[in-house]
C-alpha cells in the first residue's frame, strides 16, 4: 500500500489538538519527534512531555486529497500549520523493521535473540525476545547495564525480584542464569502479561505481581530499572524486601541523579560507586545486616 505523510512543526500546547484533528481527517498514524536535539528528562507523575520544538508526521493513504485534509483541519483548528507533504517510499515495512533488530550480546554469557534470528552461540544463555511497544528489549543503556551485571553474577539457587519488570527481560535473564525463584513486579497489568508470555517462550517460570500483591518474603537480589523519583520513594520498601547481605541493583538513573539516589539507600545498603553508560548509570549495593 502506498502512503503520503503530512509533516509540520508544532509546540506542546498545540500538539494534542492537532494530532486529534489529523486522526479525525483519516490519518492512519500520527507521530512526534524532537525537532531541535532537545533532551527530555524524568517527567512529573502523569505527564507525557513533548519537546518545545516538535515535528509532527501524519501518515495518510496515498489516494488522500491533500486540499481536503487542509480544508477539514481549518474547520477544527483556530490555526492550521504549514505542512510539507511527501510520498513515502513503498517497501516491505515489516521486513524493514525486522532487519533493524539483531542478536545482542551482554557480557560473556548472555544474548538477546529475536525470534526470526538464529542464536549466534547455541551454548550461550539465549533470551528469546522480540522488540515490542513500551517494553525493554536490551537496547536501552539502563537495561544493558543491568544485563551486564547479571552476566557476571552467581545466581544459582537465589531468590530474585525484578521490580518494574516491563517485558520481563531482567527476570528471565536471572532465571536462565540459575535463580531458583524469580518474581516480576509492575504497576501495569500489560507488563505482567508480557512478562508471563516471554517467560513461557523461554521455558522459565516467573511469578508476576502488582506491587500490592508482591509477597513480603525477603529476597537474595532485588533489581529495579525504573526512574530516579520512584526509586527514592521505594527505598524503605526495597530495604524490607531484601535479606541481610542481599544485593540490590538500581538503574533508570541519569548521571546527575546518582548521588541523590545513592544517598536515599545508604541507611539500609552499603552502596558502591556508580557505573555509567552514555548518560545513564547503574547503582549496586549490599543490604546491611541490621537496620
Amino acid at each position: 500500500m502506498a502512503w503520503i505523510q503530512f509533516i509540520c512543526h508544532t509546540t506542546p500546547d498545540k500538539a494534542d489538538a492537532l494530532s486529534e484533528a489529523l486522526s479525525e481527517c483519516g490519518a492512519a498514524a500520527v507521530t512526534f519527534q524532537d525537532d531541535a536535539d532537545q533532551p527530555i528528562y524524568e517527567p512529573d507523575l502523569g505527564q507525557t512531555p513533548l519537546w518545545t520544538e516538535t515535528r509532527l508526521t501524519a501518515l495518510f493513504d496515498a489516494e488522500t486529497e491533500q486540499q481536503t485534509v487542509l480544508t477539514l483541519l481549518a474547520t477544527m483548528l483556530p490555526e492550521v500549520p504549514k505542512f510539507r507533504v511527501e510520498a513515502v517510499e513503498d517497501k516491505d515495512w515489516e521486513r524493514e523493521w525486522m532487519d533493524n533488530f539483531h542478536p545482542i550480546q551482554f557480557g560473556e554469557r548472555l544474548w538477546i535473540v529475536p525470534s526470526w534470528h538464529q542464536a549466534p552461540d547455541t551454548n550461550a544463555v539465549n533470551i528469546l525476545l522480540d522488540p515490542g511497544l513500551a517494553f525493554g528489549t536490551g537496547t536501552h543503556p539502563t537495561t544493558a547495564l543491568c544485563l551486564n551485571w547479571l552476566d557476571q553474577a552467581d545466581l544459582k539457587g537465589k531468590y530474585v525480584i525484578d521490580y518494574g519488570c516491563g517485558s520481563g527481560i531482567l527476570a528471565i535473564a536471572a532465571a536462565l542464569l540459575g535463580a531458583e525463584r524469580v518474581i516480576g513486579v509492575d504497576t501495569d497489568p500489560q507488563a505482567l502479561e508480557a512478562t508471563r508470555d516471554n517467560a513461557a517462550r523461554n521455558g522459565v517460570e516467573i511469578e508476576a505481581y502488582l506491587p500490592e500483591d508482591c509477597p513480603d518474603l525477603p529476597c537474595d537480589l532485588l533489581i529495579a530499572n525504573i526512574l530516579a523519583g520512584p526509586l527514592q520513594t521505594l527505598a524503605p520498601r526495597f530495604a524490607n524486601l531484601c535479606k541481610p547481605s542481599a544485593g540490590i541493583i538500581l538503574s533508570g538513573i541519569l548521571q546527575t541523579q546518582a548521588d541523590e539516589v545513592s544517598d536515599a539507600y545508604s541507611s539500609w545498603f552499603a552502596m558502591e560507586p556508580a557505573v555509567a553508560r552514555e548518560d545513564w548509570i547503574r547503582l549496586s549495593g549490599t543490604r546491611h545486616d541490621k537496620g
